[in-house]
């Protein structure tokens, strides 16, 4: 029965329609959340003020068996699924018109055993909640870079972020997964239980089920000397930054943004609204040796600011905090073998007639733990190249038109993508079939269609960066 139509009952005698939707309610412990109802419009809100969409129905479950009801209801009743976890999804898969969107938000617990240092974290959880669990025991996961992003959509993707050089990806510590499957089963994948799914989840995006719960091994990591060094931006300068970053000792993450300096406490007034490289600095392991690996860096040029300093691993979040509020964003990504000073310069000039003031150019160099994981090991394979290369033009007026600021992206991602190879799946936007196949090597692609056909052979989950059944 299709959700557009209403059921019957009888009471009384009489014929009374009801939505079959709200028979959820009696099915699920988690909140059923339909449209009529008052927290409808802030349940379906994202993080982008640019996508304004009407889901039937959002469920928020509180158990995984939750879950397998929400998604068996769905498919007898002809509804879409999308999935959320913290609604950073750039293509907007968080929130879909007219479909079930089951919202992870209420499964946020994050369990740390202290001896074994395993964290159970529950789907929803985002990387503050982790950070907040394992920190006071002198521990951490390598996550994403921002407080709000949800460990569901991180994860699967891959998970860049911090301590990537140090400690690899997100996936290179997870230990095993439980997962929802398209026929409601319950199951859990890991190198010993259902393997080629525990191998597509780690990189193949949410095409195989919903993560209920991940178990990781988390890292030592209390202290670090972290912060940011923002920098006069130069070609020669960024060519520098590049250079090091790359050859830097494993314990050094550097993600290196050229942008104008933003109004914010540490940059001197009258230095606002300069062309700047902002410089996210991690460094783990003892100081001694992170001052000698951040030397090299402050030795570039007079610093517009530098709070580098040694601080707890989660205050590095209070500098991506501001990135938690609504915004319109577009976004082009690549990964690539070398940044080549014409890309330099092809930035330095587009960012000066940059289509708004809060745009920036990302340079992330890669390398380090991340590269000493065979390509073949999870489904994110792009292991080899140096560095990852993404324009983020962000704006912050809703009045502004989202055409002149995506025609500007595209403008100069054409220019740089020539010297791409390979795309990271957690940065595309809704591109196209192309692009999909951009974020895995044919052979990976291959073998994710191939684990799909088992795992969802009707593509029940397709609201992602879909990779279809093989035939």
């Amino acid at each position: 029965m299709s959700v557009a139509m209403e059921s019957v009952a009888v009471a009384h005698g009489k014929l009374i329609l009801e939505n079959p939707l709200a028979l959820l309610k009696d099915q699920v412990l988690g909140e059923v959340i339909l449209p009529e109802t008052d927290q409808y419009d802030a349940a379906r809100a994202v993080g982008f003020f640019t996508v304004d969409r009407r889901p039937a129905v959002i469920v928020r479950p509180v158990t995984a068996e939750d879950v397998s009801t929400a998604v068996l209801f769905a498919q007898e009743h002809d509804l879409e699924i999308a999935v959320r976890s913290g609604g950073h999804s750039l293509a907007a898969h968080s929130v879909v018109q007219g479909a079930m969107v089951i919202d992870l938000s209420a499964m946020k617990k994050v369990k740390v055993d202290p001896l074994t240092q395993i964290a159970r974290v529950q789907g929803g959880a985002t990387s503050g909640d982790i950070v907040a669990a394992a920190q006071p025991l002198g521990l951490a996961l390598s996550t994403g870079d921002t407080r709000s992003v949800g460990i569901g959509g991180l994860t699967t993707g891959g998970g860049i972020g911090l301590l990537a050089r140090k400690h690899g990806l997100t996936i290179d510590s997870l230990v095993s997964a439980e997962v929802v499957l398209a026929d409601g089963r319950i199951v859990r994948a890991s190198e010993t239980e259902h393997p080629d799914l525990f191998w597509a989840v780690r990189g193949g995006g949410g095409n195989f089920g919903i993560v209920t719960e991940f178990t990781f091994r988390l890292a030592q990591v209390g202290m670090v000397l972290g912060g940011l060094l923002v920098l006069p931006a130069s070609p020669k300068l960024m060519r520098e930054v590049l250079d090091y970053a790359y050859a830097a000792p494993d314990g050094l993450t550097v993600i290196a943004d050229v942008m104008h300096a933003p109004p914010a406490p540490f940059i001197p007034e009258e230095r606002i609204g300069e062309r700047v490289a902002v410089l996210m600095v991690t460094w783990t392991g003892t100081l001694e040796e992170g001052l000698d690996a951040v030397a090299p860096l402050r030795a570039l040029a007079e610093p517009v600011a530098d709070t580098i300093a040694p601080i707890p691993y989660e205050n590095m979040y209070l500098y991506t905090d501001q990135y938690s509020g609504q915004h319109g964003a577009a976004v082009r990504m690549m990964f690539a073998d070398d940044v080549t000073d014409a890309m330099i310069d092809d930035v330095f000039e587009a960012m000066g007639t940059a289509s708004s003031p809060a745009t920036m150019m990302q340079f992330r160099a890669m390398g380090g733990a991340v590269s000493r994981v065979a390509e073949g090991a999870t489904a994110f394979a792009h292991r080899s190249q140096k560095y990852f290369v993404s324009i983020i033009n962000v704006w912050i007026d809703p009045a502004d038109d989202p055409q002149v600021h995506r025609a500007w992206t595209d403008a100069l991602f054409a220019k740089l993508q020539p010297c791409g190879r390979g795309a990271y799946v957690n940065f595309l936007e809704a591109e196209g079939e192309t692009r999909v196949q951009d974020a895995y090597p044919a052979e990976t692609y291959a073998r994710l269609a191939a684990v799909k056909a088992i795992y969802d052979p009707q593509n029940v989950f397709h609201f992602n960066q879909n990779i279809k059944p093989a035939v």
